[in-house]
Parts: C-alpha cells; sequence; structure tokens
C-alpha cells in the first residue's frame, strides 16, 4: 500500500498553490461562513473515492463541497499512502476471475432459493431478496464494466498507469498500478477538484446527517475544531471504515482488536462515522462487519505498511516456537491473508517468520520485505531464539521436525514447484527447504487492519438503500464505507470500488441537484 513516485517537494508545492487560491480551500478559519451553505454534493472524505465523486459531480456544473477531516497537508486519508493496486489485466479489463472471486466470497452459507432470487432484475425481487446482506450481482457487474471507462476517465487528468512491480514475489492475478501510487491519485484528483471550483474544508469531521419531512437526505452537521457547521446538499459519504476506531473494531471485530494496528497513518482518521450516521437513518448494512482485510506487518516499525511477505521462504513460529500453519499454500499474492488470519489467532497476535541464509538467494527478495527495521540474526536456532523470547529447545525441535520432513525436489522460487514437506502437520505445501544454513534470521509479524469490511450497501449508482432495500433520496456511499467483501478479500479492488463508484455518485447526484 505505500505510496510512491511523489516527491516530498512536490507535495508542498501542490498543497502551496491549493492554499493560495482563497476562498475555495477553507483549512484553518472561515468555515462560520459556510453555515447552512447550499450546494448540490456535500462530499464526506477526500480520498481517492471522495475526490472522484467530487470531480464527477463539479464536471456536470454541480456546486460541491468536500469536508477532511484531516489537514491539508494530510489529506486522502489510506489514499495518500496506497500503491493503489488494480486488478485489471490492460487498462480497459479487470481480470478474468474478478467477479466470480467476489462472488465466491460472497457470505456464509447462502440459501440456493436467494442465489435465483438475486439472478431477477432487481425492480422483480422479492422484499426479502432486496434487502439480504450478499452482494448485487447488477452492482458486481458495473463494478466490472466501468473500472475501464474510470481508469481512461482518470488518464485524462494527465494520470499514468503501468504494470509495476509489486511485493508480490509469486502471483496468481496481474496488478495495475498508476505511476506515483495512491499519492498521485489523491494530488491530481484535488488539483482537478480545485480546478473546477469545489470548496474544500479541511480538519472538518462529518458528525450527522439531516433529512427533510419526506425521509430525503438534504444536508450534513460537522465540526471544525470545536465549532458545529450544517452543509446543505445532497450527500456523499466517502469516509472509509471503522479500523481507527477501537471501540467499534472491539464490538464488531471482538476483543482480540487489540492486536489490530491500522496498515498506514492515514487509516486512524477512519472512525466509523460515516457508517453510524447512515445507519442511525435506517440505512441498510452490508459486508461482514465481524471481519477485515489482514497483511502481514513488523510491529516495530513506523513507516506506512511496513509489511513482510517473505514468510512462504521460512517457517512461521508462534511465541511458544510453535509452528501452527502451512507458510505456501499457493502464489502469496492469493494467500498471504489466509495466513496472516491464523497468526492473528495465535497468542498475543504475534508470530515469527524463521528463514536460515537461502533466502537471500531469491530474486529480488527485498520486494516482499517493506519493514524499514533488521532481522534477529544469530548464528544457531537456541540463539535466535533466545533474542525472540521463545523457547529455545522448543523452537530447536520445531525446526529440526520440518527439516526431517523436507524432501529433495526441483525448487523454483519465482513459481509453485511442489517441494513439500512429508508427514509433517501442517504441511508446508511448496518451497520446503531445509532451516540449516547460517546465519538464521526472523521477523516478527502481526496481523494489520487495512480496511473493514462491514459498511453500507449501495446499489448501481452508489445509493444507499434502507433496510427494506429501497435507495434513501440524497444519499450515496463510496470507497471503503461501502460494504461489499465476506471471507478473503479480492486483492487489489478497494481501491478500484472507490474510483468507480466515487464517480457513479458524483454523476448520480449531479444529474438529480434539482429533483424535487
Amino acid at each position: 500500500m505505500s505510496a510512491a513516485g511523489s516527491s516530498s517537494s512536490q507535495i508542498a508545492l501542490n498543497c502551496s498553490k491549493l492554499k493560495n487560491t482563497g476562498q475555495r480551500v477553507l483549512a484553518d478559519g472561515g468555515i462560520g461562513s459556510m453555515q447552512n451553505a447550499q450546494f448540490d454534493v456535500v462530499v464526506a472524505g477526500c480520498g481517492a473515492a471522495g475526490l472522484s465523486a467530487a470531480v464527477a459531480a463539479a464536471e456536470q456544473g454541480a456546486k460541491v463541497a468536500v469536508l477532511e477531516r484531516a489537514p491539508i497537508e494530510e489529506r486522502g486519508g489510506q489514499s495518500r499512502y496506497t500503491e493503489a493496486y488494480l486488478r485489471m489485466k490492460s487498462h480497459d479489463d479487470v481480470t478474468d476471475d474478478f467477479e466470480q472471486h467476489i462472488i465466491d466470497n460472497s457470505s456464509g452459507y447462502v440459501d440456493p432459493d436467494m442465489v435465483q432470487e438475486m439472478g431477477r432484475p432487481a425492480a422483480d425481487r422479492a422484499g426479502f431478496a432486496r434487502a439480504v446482506n450478499m452482494v448485487d450481482p447488477d452492482m458486481l457487474h458495473t463494478f466490472a464494466t466501468e473500472a475501464g471507462p474510470t481508469i481512461a476517465w482518470l488518464k485524462g487528468f494527465g494520470l499514468r498507469f503501468d504494470f509495476l512491480p509489486t511485493q508480490f514475489l509469486t502471483k496468481t492475478q496481474p496488478r495495475l498500478l498508476p505511476v506515483g501510487g495512491g499519492l498521485a491519485l489523491v494530488e491530481t484528483l484535488a488539483a482537478q477538484a480545485e480546478n473546477l471550483g469545489v470548496t474544500f474544508f479541511y480538519d472538518t469531521t462529518a458528525e450527522g446527517l439531516e433529512q427533510n419531512e419526506d425521509g430525503q437526505v438534504i444536508g450534513l452537521r460537522a465540526r471544525h475544531k470545536g465549532d458545529r457547521v450544517r452543509l446543505k446538499g445532497q450527500v456523499v459519504l466517502a469516509c472509509g471504515g471503522f479500523e481507527g476506531n477501537s471501540e467499534m473494531q472491539t464490538r464488531y471485530i471482538g476483543p482480540r482488536a487489540e492486536y489490530l494496528r491500522p496498515i498506514c497513518k492515514g487509516a486512524y482518521y477512519n472512525r466509523g462515522e460515516g457508517i453510524q450516521m447512515a445507519l442511525a437513518i435506517g440505512a441498510l448494512g452490508a459486508g461482514d462487519f465481524g471481519s477485515f482485510h489482514a497483511e502481514p506487518m513488523d510491529p516495530r516499525s513506523g513507516v506506512s505498511e511496513p509489511s513482510i511477505f517473505i514468510f512462504p521462504y521460512g517457517i512461521l513460529v508462534n511465541k511458544e516456537g510453535e509452528r501452527f500453519t502451512d507458510e505456501a499454500p499457493g502464489a502469496v499474492d492469493a494467500h498471504y491473508e489466509r495466513v496472516t488470519r491464523r497468526i492473528y489467532e495465535q497468542r498475543d497476535g504475534l508470530a515469527y517468520v524463521i528463514l536460515d541464509a537461502r533466502h537471500k538467494q531469491v530474486p529480488n527478495y527485498r520486494l516482499a520485505l517493506r519493514t524499514d527495521k533488521p532481522p534477529f540474526e544469530a548464528d544457531t536456532v537456541e540463539s535466535l531464539a533466545a533474542q525472540l523470547a521463545v523457547p529455545p529447545d522448543r523452537l530447536a525441535a520445531t525446526v529440526s521436525a520440518y527439516n526431517d520432513a523436507c524432501r529433495p525436489g526441483q525448487y523454483k522460487p519465482l513459481e509453485l514447484d511442489n517441494v513439500a514437506t512429508v508427514g509433517l502437520h501442517p504441511p508446508k505445501s511448496h518451497w520446503a527447504l531445509p532451516i540449516d544454513q547460517a546465519p538464521f534470521h526472523a521477523y516478527p509479524i502481526i496481523s494489520a487492519n487495512v480496511f473493514t469490511f462491514g459498511g453500507l450497501k449501495v446499489d448501481s449508482d452508489a445509493r444507499v438503500l434502507d433496510s427494506d432495500g429501497l435507495p434513501i433520496r440524497g444519499l450515496y456511499a463510496a470507497g471503503e464505507i461501502i460494504g461489499l467483501f465476506h471471507g478473503t478479500y479480492t486483492g487489489a479492488t478497494s481501491v478500484l470500488k472507490g474510483l468507480v463508484f466515487g464517480r457513479r455518485a458524483g454523476q448520480d447526484a449531479a444529474l438529480r441537484r434539482n429533483a424535487p
């Protein structure tokens, strides 16, 4: 997720340009004069989703405001820090497995009659099907088919996209990236919004929705450094999930959430108010509220996304010095989340990857290590265990049992090689070489909470649905706040979801701005 390709001087220059534009950017003052100001569209959130909504609406001539909890220098939330992987096989098309992977992870045990009902046109579905917590096939189809046009739209602003190297040494799907990462998305879209006359409110937090007597959303309540303000207009909620809210994480994910940490500093701004205010007026929840996108990270590091993806070339042990999972069930891009969830289940949510000198022979192995902290290193397994506060005899026995289960094979570090253990539980399915060449290395790993899965249900135009599955007039949602994912995250779709449905929300809200 780490941003790349944009220098700090470029960021400072962009921020300086925005600050010098006067009334359109209200960062430290002037918000009181906007009390009850009338806009066509009010967007809560200044990440990829919110900015896409703002630009799309402004392009249609709508008067648009954007509220951003962060100061201007930190605007963009998680989008600012992400590399923004996009699950696309070309600039025009998503990957072949795009829709099917999301459907396969739609929810738990699904009633087959419900699946059949959801396959009917939306207007013809039974009432109970309109409000079920399943992926809407129409919404998903829109997601897939609008990805290419959305990338073309972004390229029109000068953004460039390419199939750049990623942190995954083995992969099952291609990933398109914006050159410059998520930071480039934020800065480019913000500049475009500014050019179109969008008003920005920095250091401003959305607090609640306002409705008229017919239930239509007609505005947003917010606070700016203690001062309250009301902004009138249709509302687009693009303010993320609740990975920055420990209370909501504990309530939905459970008490072990204390062992989770957001993947980057931008995530601390995502505190779930958008979800709460929508649910408070009868919006329909969707996605798995008890789950999140898990990524393996080094808890010692404070850099953005200090990920550790080298574990398929070693073994994972818990604080007792015991293995607990297959470290290499398949390509790392498709399986790292499942492995990371097993790490999260261990005592204190912590594990260590144990490696020997061979891991440095893996081509481009440093791509799999985003941490800025060095590994623990020792000449013996027992000495390494002592540094980790892991029982030395237990770790030595675990490594010995693993080594005894390794068998000769044609080792291919960058592809599935079926070099597996024999008679070991749990097994290791690929890249199972003995750990016997000093020096020995170890990295600590915890599960990061990249983003939460629970959110709001929307239709193909990003309109938020009520508990009967019908659109709430005047209310839209885009980005992480949309509840879509269950089970295993369909990698490289989160930012794309924000871009596609942010644009859809802005377009539809602009078209409806004069509707009664």
